[in-house]
């Protein structure tokens, strides 16, 4: 049962006589918890719910088209509070954040609606055999999960949970009702690389092509691991050796179904795969293929662009991550060389906020920008990456605000999202 917050003017649940303050219990005879509960409910064309008011219950039925919303309001989007993760994972990323940030950057969540939503990895100890019953009854798909090993000592030994390898089985149970899955496996040196990984790809591949894709990325390493689990980064060479070792199981397999992420191929100094080859950028959230396509956009959209499109002289930077650097770089340099009378200088900055082996542009700060950008040349405009915000768009991970890094740079800032023809034409202000 979950609370109404609020009730929209003129939707059909106010002409109904529904209020806030009113306690939502069912739907349909059908019990409502959350989100997922709520909106498979009330995909119907006629509903009546169950409703808690004062001393009364109420039941109250609503004519609709089958997909319709009713205009109820709750206090949170998931109508219940997000599920923490029963985790303490060796490679934890909140675990190495530095101390004296805001609260929020410390909860970890696990939450399977979340996944549904927003495409959030789950590692599946939160949920018990109900919970995928209701996953599979409810059509959810995909599902996203951090499988890391399917190895169960393995994964209880880097999960430190004692249900994480008999979870494993919930695998099973989604392939066998054809559930759309999505994997992930967080690479760990001398963990769960090597004959581990080998392991973990050849479990996988029998979920083909139910689970359609896993990605392989490397584990975030900050400077502030103290206490923790000790965790040796890939070297360029042990990089190298990763996406020879996916891409020769692929190969064997048959299937292009195993991506290592854009980072092994950056610091291995390996050529990024091309468009083709990442299909649908089914893992591109998982920083795989995002650099391709963002190049392929790019340079698209540079092509279709005459030289009387862009008017005039303009001078602009931009500020990326240290291993977007260079290719950030080749891009402007396409566009310098069409356009002469534009100009872009591309500084690459340093993440001395979290240190260790941190380089991509979304853990960039605003306090690390302004300390290496300032008394810098940087044109008209400074365009940095929109993912260094977190998600309401106001404040950088150090709670530094966008206005308080224009002021102390003295120069306009703006934002591009992950689409490389939006970044070309905001560069050349067209």
């Amino acid at each position: 049962m979950v609370e109404i917050t609020g009730v929209l003017p003129h939707s059909r649940a106010e002409k109904a006589g529904i209020k806030a303050g009113d306690i939502l219990l069912e739907i349909n005879s059908f019990p409502i918890r959350d989100v997922l509960d709520y909106r498979f409910r009330l995909a119907e064309r006629t509903v009546v719910l169950k409703l808690h008011r004062g001393p009364e219950l109420l039941d109250v039925k609503i004519r609709k088209d089958t997909y319709d919303d009713i205009g109820l309001e709750f206090g949170t989007p998931l109508m219940d509070k997000k599920h923490r993760c029963e985790n303490a994972c060796v490679f934890c990323f909140i675990d190495q954040n530095p101390k004296g940030m805001r609260d929020t950057i410390y909860f970890k969540d696990d939450d399977s609606r979340l996944s549904f939503l927003h495409g959030n990895y789950i590692t599946l100890t939160n949920l018990h055999k109900e919970d995928i019953d209701r996953i599979i009854e409810m059509h959810i798909s995909p599902v996203n999960i951090s499988v890391h090993t399917t190895n169960p000592e393995l994964r209880v030994k880097m999960m430190k949970n004692r249900r994480s390898g008999q979870v494993l089985e919930y695998l099973d149970m989604l392939y066998e009702a054809g559930t759309l899955m999505r994997g992930q496996i967080v690479l760990c040196r001398d963990l769960n690389d090597g004959e581990e990984l080998e392991r973990t790809m050849r479990d996988l591949s029998e979920y083909w092509p139910v689970m359609d894709s896993v990605s392989i990325v490397p584990c975030g390493l900050t400077a502030h691991r103290e206490g923790l689990y000790h965790i040796d980064p890939f070297s360029p060479e042990e990089c190298r050796q990763v996406i020879k070792q996916v891409e020769k199981f692929n190969e064997g397999f048959g299937n292009t179904m195993f991506f290592a992420s854009d980072e092994f191929y950056v610091k291995g100094g390996v050529d990024l795969p091309d468009n083709d080859y990442y299909g649908e950028y089914a893992q591109i959230e998982n920083g795989v293929g995002l650099l391709t396509s963002f190049g392929t956009e790019f340079t698209d959209a540079l092509s279709n662009l005459e030289e009387s499109d862009f008017g005039g002289e303009r001078k602009v930077s931009v500020a990326t991550g240290e291993a977007a650097y260079g290719f950030i770089s080749k891009l402007v340099a396409e566009a310098e060389k069409k356009f002469p009378g534009f100009s872009c200088t591309v500084y690459p900055v340093k993440n001395e906020f979290f240190g260790g082996e941190v380089t991509v542009s979304g853990l960039l700060t605003g306090g690390d920008i302004l300390k290496q950008l300032m008394g810098k040349d940087l044109g008209e405009v400074l365009f940095l990456p929109r993912t260094s915000l977190r998600a309401e768009g106001d404040l950088f991970l150090d709670d530094m605000s966008p206005a308080e890094l224009e002021e102390g740079l003295g120069t306009e800032i703006a934002f591009n999202d992950n689409d490389g023809a939006d970044f070309l034409y905001n560069l050349l202000g067209i």
